[in-house]
């Protein structure tokens, strides 16, 4: 009788396939225009205090078009061509190659250049050979620098208030780039430039990063010839999420066979640049090169952390002493500056997560956990420094190297998602859940490796930040916003190993970029009036003294409810907290500094000059009013990562998956976070040793999948990577036939760190072959976008008990659905017709 049910279920679940089929091939409704683009036309909405941005307006003539000037005749003989609307303008003569070498989470005091202890050999060497420059600034936060590096703009003319996933559906944090604002790099293309991006990208949508999503804010449609890289906003290391171009890959090879991001990565930039040494070698390039280091998880071979083995020891205390005196005797800092407290904030005020434990009060085995997480990440550092050198090496061999200008530079300070303890899950910090000390030292002979998603604790952050206050997603404060720029250009700029003390931020690159090429960012593009350009450029510093005055005015900071002013040498900021959705922000107290004589920030005058520091709060308002800042924010981490979001997939309760596609990213799978739910999976076993993943999302840091083993069925749970895992199995084996087999959570309540509790049970057909109890994690299972596979496990494998990819061998699977619904279970059979037949 089984048979025949499940025969009949077969023929339903074929005939709702065909129909989907035939319902994809109809008529779609128009989806509108972005809604950021009808709020940018604002006119108050400008690049800076002294300019309005300008109306939209969508009837000029696309920049560059150009007339037919030749003669059109009946007869192609008697005709003339005209070649040049067709032809690609092409660089002036001689334009250099551009190389923008951007790191993730680096304060100032971390990197040999600037005194710190982290060897940097190849920067050290493009030092010597350029400028360093000590006043350069960001938003303190990975997103919205990136989107000023792209187009000058300030970060909220751009949409972006925060990383894309935190998108409020507001002008300034709407998570995409609105038409009013173009790349640097279709700029450059347009002048015959080739155009390549490298490694990390994080300006893409939360719901676009997806197979079958809208790829208008990818790379290749921003301008950029080619990318390889991860769209989202970190990956792992080992086992990185990889997109080619516009299509997602698995890794070219695996971790034991020599495999790391930063190796492949420099691999694929060396190949780009030779493919286009080979066609066009007159045709000067951009390459942005992003790579995961050095956001976590701080990930990096064994041998490269141990070069630092015993250089932590003096903690992270000693540590900020000892790097401030040192960045003043290399006249980094003034003489005279002084180094911050560690925990600045008030109690009132201060997010707990960023506490910063003192050493002293440190057990010895903290501490020692704690001086290996700073040994793995310096080791990370420097190996993908060593990696960028074989780029430079490239050049140099082929003699580009003189004639290519080198930006390498920092995206924001030193982070501190590491909590007070560290974490070798940084995906912890994702879900607001805390991490357990003696969980995190079982872990300390392998730090670094594929086992762990490490992060060092919140007391490194500060102390590659020194000697500033705080560290990254602090906007007010220079320890989340001063970062490593170094320039080198030896063909165009004389000057070699010098300082550079002007006062620049990162709206000023492209500006700098479009000065040295002779370009100019277009009036109109694609119809629309731009923005003009936040930023100024930076190249009258080149040929400057290191203490000439700057040339840039104001720029305002805000970043999750942080914010401050810096105007002509003042600085003020606000006493807010980042993540603690406290709110009340008029009842914020603001603090002034002068930074020409006070450069760490370390000495309020805010009562000793309340006119000025007036003066500074009512131009922050007036530069929050012109680029879109308002309102702020600063709800917590698993909010903001929660929050629905607009998607071009209307809502629904069932989701139907079928093997041999791409994984599906996180960011539009079904979301079982904090809700009952089932998945019900139709599947024929033809080999009596049948086995292999049949469901699987997420990673071994947090994910949930079903498979066979042995002839048995298996549910695991794997909550944020914390042993052991939760697992449920059947204790009959299984023989060839055809089954359907489904997992029900049903939710019964919280916990009290967010996590969902709840009964779950594990079907096979209509009976229950294992039962028990289960909590699920609160927000997402890591931020990297691990998939949802069927058929295998990509990458990590969520579970310890199988191998990735686990491919699923001896037998066939038909489709998987998940369901949200949360209903009680009734008939296993009945329900998965039901599910699978909905459209």
């Amino acid at each position: 009788m089984k048979g025949l049910c499940t025969t009949r279920l077969w023929a339903r679940l074929l005939l709702a396939t065909l129909i989907a089929l035939a319902s994809a091939c109809g008529p779609k409704s128009d989806q509108g225009e972005n809604p950021a683009s009808a709020s940018a036309e604002k006119p108050e909405a400008s690049a800076s205090a002294d300019q309005e941005a300008p109306e939209v307006e969508s009837d000029e003539p696309v920049a560059g078009t150009q007339e037919f000037n030749g003669k059109i005749e009946l007869d192609i003989r008697d005709s003339t061509p005209d070649w040049a609307p067709f032809t690609p303008k092409r660089a002036k003569e001689g334009a250099p190659n551009i190389l923008l070498i951007l790191y993730d989470d680096t304060g100032l005091g971390a990197w040999s250049p600037y005194g710190g202890r982290i060897n940097m050999p190849t920067l050290d060497s493009i030092a010597a050979d350029g400028l360093t420059y000590t006043q350069w600034h960001t938003t303190a936060l990975c997103s919205p620098t990136r989107s000023t590096l792209l187009t000058g703009r300030n970060h909220h003319l751009n949409g972006m208030a925060a990383i894309t996933e935190t998108a409020s559906g507001f002008p300034g944090s709407s998570g995409r780039f609105p038409p009013q604002v173009t790349t640097i790099a279709e700029v450059l293309r347009n002048n015959g430039y080739s155009t390549f991006w490298l490694g990390k990208d994080h300006n893409v949508p939360e719901t676009d990063v997806a197979p079958g999503a809208s790829r208008k804010q990818w790379p290749t449609q921003m301008g950029f010839d080619r990318f390889y890289g991860f769209i989202g906003g970190e990956t792992n290391q080992w086992y990185p999420d990889l997109v080619s171009d516009n299509h997602f890959i698995e890794q070219p090879y695996k971790p034991e066979d020599g495999y790391h991001l930063s190796k492949d990565l420099a691999d694929q930039a060396i190949q780009m640049l030779r493919n286009q040494n080979a066609t066009n070698p007159s045709k000067p390039w951009f390459l942005w090169f992003n790579p995961g280091a050095n956001h976590a998880p701080h990930q990096v071979p064994k041998e490269w952390a141990d070069k630092y083995k015993g250089k932590f020891d003096d903690g992270y205390d000693a540590y900020r002493v000892w790097v401030t005196q040192r960045m003043i005797d290399k006249g980094i800092l003034p003489e005279g500056t002084v180094n911050t407290e560690i925990n600045p904030l008030p109690k009132d005020v201060a997010n707990p997560a960023d506490y910063v434990r003192p050493w002293e009060s440190l057990n010895d085995d903290e501490k020692r956990l704690f001086s290996r997480m700073a040994e793995v990440y310096a080791g990370f550092s420097e190996y993908t420094d060593a990696q960028i050198g074989r780029i430079i090496d490239y050049l140099k061999k082929t003699g580009q190297y003189e004639n290519t200008i080198i930006i390498y530079a920092a995206d924001n300070g030193a982070s501190g998602e590491g909590s007070p303890n560290g974490s070798v899950n940084e995906n912890k910090f994702f879900n607001n859940y805390p991490d357990d000390l003696q969980e995190n030292l079982k872990y300390l002979d392998v730090l670094g490796g594929p086992e762990t998603y490490n992060h060092y604790p919140t007391g490194w952050a500060a102390a590659f930040s020194a000697p500033f206050k705080m560290f990254k997603r602090y906007s007010q404060y220079a320890g989340g916003t001063a970062d490593p720029l170094i320039i080198s250009w030896p063909k165009g700029i004389k000057a070699r190993g010098e300082l550079r003390n002007q006062y620049h931020h990162s709206v000023d690159i492209v500006p700098t970029i479009l000065e040295i090429v002779g370009a100019e960012m277009p009036e109109f593009n694609h119809g629309v009036k731009q923005y003009p350009v936040s930023g100024i450029s930076m190249a009258y510093t080149f040929d400057a003294k290191p203490d000439a005055p700057t040339k840039k005015h104001v720029q305002y900071y805000s970043m999750l409810g942080t914010r401050g002013i810096w105007k002509d040498g003042w600085k003020a900021s606000a006493l807010h907290a980042p993540l603690t959705g406290k709110g009340n922000f008029d009842k914020d107290q603001w603090e002034l500094y002068n930074l020409k004589e006070d450069r760490s920030e370390s000495h309020n005058l805010a009562k000793e000059n309340p006119e000025k520091l007036q003066e500074m709060v009512d131009t922050w308002f007036a530069e929050a009013k012109k680029n879109n800042v308002l309102p702020l924010d600063d709800r917590s981490a698993a909010e903001l990562l929660t929050t629905e979001r607009p998607s071009e997939e209307p809502p629904r309760d069932t989701y139907k998956y079928y093997p041999d596609t791409v994984c599906v990213p996180e960011s539009v799978a079904a979301n079982i976070r904090g809700r009952s739910y089932k998945i019900l999976a139709n599947v024929e076993i033809k080999d009596p040793k049948a086995s292999g993943v049949i469901f699987a999302h997420g990673s071994r840091f947090g994910g949930h999948s079903l498979f066979l083993m042995d002839g048995r069925l298996y549910y695991v749970y794997n909550f944020l990577g914390i042993q052991p895992e939760q697992v449920f199995k059947s204790g009959t084996t299984l023989k060839p036939g055809k089954y359907t087999f489904g997992v029900e959570f049903e939710k019964t309540g919280s916990g009290d760190k967010g996590e969902t509790l709840g009964e779950t049970k594990l079907y096979i057909d209509d009976k229950v072959v294992a039962s028990g109890k289960m909590r699920t994690q609160p927000a997402k299972f890591t931020l990297s976008g691990d998939g949802l596979c069927v058929g295998y496990d990509s990458g990590d494998a969520v579970s310890s008990l199988y191998k990735s990819p686990g491919k699923f061998e001896g037998g066939e699977i038909q489709a998987v659905a998940v369901t949200l619904k949360g209903e009680p279970y009734k008939n296993l059979e009945a329900e998965a017709k039901r599910l699978m037949m909905q459209q």
